[in-house]
């Protein structure tokens, strides 16, 4: 008796925590928690404060957040920095309790820089620093971290921005207010334009799909200004791109290296960015990632990493003689020293603003009457050699750059570097200098994969072997050498000017984890297709005839499978749910119909008993 009662408040507790849980779903459908990180003389970096209450981080995810929260000693930011930091979740993690179907669309449907999942999670972090007497170590230190599974950085560092100096001010009912707030008026993530209030402000954003036109196309058509009178008298905020970032302001430095770059970007190469701010690391390798847009970066990345991360053994250990494929942003210089042989190195000056002014006048002094030749060859930036005495070098005495031995295996675009490098000269403003980039690469990566995407599309069954009686069939296997084949007549050189061996490349892209994200989804979105295709063949099967001279098992057989295949449109995280077109809806209820019209086929005795 005493277990039955025990089971019994199990379950009513359990109930309990998921009614609490399910009180915040509209918030956590953008943000998991709050924390707040505090600095204790005897134990260091500790968990302060976390709301809501419901998800607080297990102790390896609250320890990882801690480590994360400050900037390494060796950096010295004083006042207010902010940056962001990623980290894997572990098993059955508290903030990761209830992912909703909205969240889920939002992570696979409109976070286009980089593969987003739910054993992710992002953490935008506002950090102070100021002398303080009064406390025995001499200075105030605390961070204000916002957890999410989305990676909206231009929303959240707003949103950041807006809280965090509330915080320091008023306290932690600033936290509650702005998480009920968040809970009560925020609108489910999906695609369009939202209107999002946050106390005195009003953020517009556009959330674009995954394969949507480029967001730079939509700007002046789809977002307005409010004029309800709910926010009439509030401050507007208009968000063009939640998730891209000034790419000319951080490439400057190495813009000669570019496309080799973009090539180690590519094939997943480990990388790692030294600088002395978090800030600085952590927007360079979301700049990395975002070189190869719109394919997806499916490797780990870590914008801003530690020595204390729990992953710090694995991502620093050798796999068969390679790192694994990684992209860090580290301020440690422990780290130069550590992987000395790390193959590829981009080092940053000590402030990315000085030295954005210190390239501004080299170019500047660069041959100024001659603005038609190559330039750009001229300029006093490139890439360097890795020392064979790296790690025993101080960064302080490195000049700042790419430190690789890798040899490309395309030609730079020079009339694009050129055109960049008049843009500096004429002080075009970095916004139209970022888009000129943005805009070549997207195009050189679009003509790169243009020849996969139509090799994968050929792998498809044809529509008439698909039987309504069988299992529904698999697409075609890749084969690195049929696809090889194909590209002397449809290759990228068809679309892109860029000459070179694009063969050893895309044999080198398909070992890499970018290959294997996205062929694992392409091919998961072929096999979708072939179950709507097989659904639509069976609603429209004259069932009538095929049951006249079946027995009742295979009939009940037959019902059984319909209900299995109309199963997959209830099934709220079925992939298949977000493929809904105009004919979905006629095919769940001619599924339905044919269900019903085997029923009939038999006898009664049966037909009584069987309930599908």
């Amino acid at each position: 008796m005493s277990a039955e009662i025990g089971v019994t408040l199990q379950e009513f507790q359990k109930q309990c925590r998921i009614n609490k849980v399910k009180k915040w779903e509209r918030f956590s459908e953008w943000i998991k928690c709050i924390c707040v990180v505090t600095f204790d003389l005897n134990l260091g970096q500790v968990l302060e404060f976390v709301y809501p209450p419901e998800f607080v981080p297990k102790e390896q995810e609250a320890s990882n957040i801690c480590y994360m929260a400050f900037p390494d000693s060796n950096s010295g930011c004083m006042g207010d920095t902010k940056f962001h930091f990623s980290l894997r979740a572990v098993d059955k993690p508290s903030i990761s309790k209830s992912i909703s179907v909205a969240e889920s669309t939002a992570l696979n449907e409109y976070s286009p820089v980089r593969a987003s999942n739910q054993s992710h999670f992002w953490g935008f972090v506002y950090f102070r620093q100021k002398k303080d007497s009064n406390i025995p170590r001499g200075y105030f230190q605390k961070s204000f971290i916002i957890m999410t599974s989305l990676p909206y950085y231009n929303l959240f560092f707003e949103v950041l921005t807006q809280l965090a100096p509330k915080y320091f001010s008023d306290g932690n009912i600033v936290i509650k207010n702005a998480c009920q707030l968040i809970n009560r008026e925020w609108p489910s993530p999906q695609a369009g334009v939202l209107s999002l209030n946050l106390f005195e402000y009003n953020y517009q954003i556009f959330l674009p799909k995954m394969h949507s036109e480029n967001i730079q196309n939509k700007k002046n058509n789809n977002l307005k200004l409010p004029n309800s009178n709910k926010e009439i008298n509030l401050t507007s905020k208009i968000i063009y791109s939640v998730n891209e970032f000034d790419l000319f302001s951080s490439l400057e430095f190495i813009l000669e290296n570019l496309y080799t770059i973009w090539e180690l970007v590519l094939t997943a190469e480990p990388i790692i960015v030294v600088g002395t701010s978090p800030a600085d690391c952590s927007i360079m390798v979301q700049t990395l990632i975002a070189l190869i847009n719109p394919l997806q970066y499916y490797a780990e990345a870590r914008p801003y990493f530690t020595i204390h991360d729990s992953e710090f053994k694995e991502f620093t250990k050798k796999y068969k003689n390679a790192y694994s494929p990684v992209i860090l942003g580290v301020t440690n210089p422990f780290f130069v020293k550590l992987l000395t042989d790390w193959p590829h190195k981009i080092l940053l000056a000590d402030n990315q603003i000085n030295l954005q002014q210190h390239i501004h006048s080299k170019y500047m002094n660069t041959n100024n009457s001659n603005t038609s030749g190559n330039n750009f060859d001229k300029t006093p930036l490139g890439n360097k050699t890795i020392p064979a005495n790296f790690g025993a070098i101080s960064s302080d005495a490195l000049a700042p750059g790419l430190y690789t031995k890798y040899r490309p295996f395309l030609k730079k675009d020079k009339t694009l570097l050129n055109k960049v490098l008049h843009g500096i000269k004429t002080n075009r403003p970095a916004h139209v200098q970022t888009a000129l980039i943005r805009r070549n690469l997207l195009e050189l990566t679009q003509s790169f994969m243009i020849p996969l995407e139509r090799y994968v599309a050929s792998l498809m069954p044809l529509q008439k072997t698909i039987n309504p009686f069988r299992l529904t069939p698999n697409a075609g296997v890749f084969n690195l050498d049929d696809f090889l084949s194909t590209l002397e007549h449809s290759g990228p050189h068809l679309t892109s000017t860029l000459k070179g061996d694009w063969r050893g490349l895309y044999r080198r892209f398909f070992y890499t984890p970018n290959f294997n994200g996205w062929y694992k989804s392409r091919r998961s979105e072929l096999q979708l297709a072939l179950q709507k295709i097989q659904m639509q063949t069976l609603s429209s099967t004259n069932f009538k005839v095929w049951a006249q001279d079946k027995q009742e098992v295979e009939i009940v057989d037959m019902m059984l499978k319909l209900k299995q295949k109309l199963n997959l449109y209830a099934n709220k995280s079925s992939k298949l749910n977000y493929l809904n077109d105009i004919n979905n809806t006629g095919t769940k209820v001619q599924l339905k119909l044919q269900i019903n019209c085997l029923r009939e086929s038999l006898p009664i005795d049966i037909k009584d008993v069987v309930n599908i």
